[in-house]
């Protein structure tokens, strides 16, 4: 995994050549275009822990969300890998939305990043 210390470690794919400050900060923002959007996060942050939730729910549980947007965030995180889509062949038609392993392996890098802002806040308010 990447280091952000002076001394890079191995890559995320696991060659064992360091990476040099540029490929690692590269990486990095690669990483992050997938979680942009205003919507990606709040997304995630609904179906971690395993939570499987339709359409519909996901839309009561982020209020402010148009369907046009909601629907282009989840086709997004679909294709990047984070969510899985299942449709099942009902009518009317039902369609539950969940993590992937990939997806849900994001959850301890942003607990971290949230303990990193928290701890941001509390040093700002000293």
């Amino acid at each position: 995994m990447t280091s952000t210390h002076e001394k890079v470690s191995r890559s995320p794919a696991g060659k064992s050549e360091p990476l040099t400050p540029e490929a690692a900060a590269e990486a990095v923002s690669e990483a992050l275009a997938l979680l942009e959007g205003r919507w990606k996060l709040r997304i995630l942050f609904n179906l971690f822990g395993g939570k499987v939730l339709r359409y519909s729910e996901l839309e009561r549980a982020i209020p402010e969300v148009s369907q046009k947007m909601l629907a282009q965030q989840l086709r997004r995180l679909e294709s990047d890998g984070l969510v899985q889509r299942e449709v099942f062949g009902e009518v009317p038609p039902r369609v539950e939305y969940r993590l992937t392993d990939w997806g849900q392996s994001l959850c301890p890098t942003l607990d971290s990043l949230l303990r990193w802002s928290a701890r941001r806040e509390a040093a700002s308010v000293e």
